[in-house]
């Protein structure tokens, strides 16, 4: 059964209970499961595991703030210096 994947510690308390399994971490409830018939079953709820956050695809700027649009040649310009290997054409 799963746990969050906040869960500080490694070791939790289990209860069972007739239809369901309670997990708590210091005295707090965590997660609750069914209870899964036979032996080597598992249960992940999605909900407990940390997924990045899509990026949006824009983000306006702050109010006031242009921003320049820049080529792909003008950070690789800035990569180069800023690893000393600037190379002028």
């Amino acid at each position: 059964y799963s746990v969050p994947d906040a869960t500080r510690k490694r070791v939790v308390e289990v209860q069972n209970h007739p239809r369901e399994i309670r997990i708590f971490e210091d005295r707090k409830l965590i997660a609750v499961h069914p209870v899964l018939d036979g032996r080597n079953q598992r249960r992940v709820n999605p909900s407990h595991r940390r997924l990045a956050q899509p990026r949006a695809a824009t983000v306006a700027p702050p109010a006031g703030l242009e921003i320049t649009r820049r080529s792909l040649g003008f950070y690789e310009a800035v990569g180069r210096r800023l690893a000393g290997s600037e190379v002028r054409p």
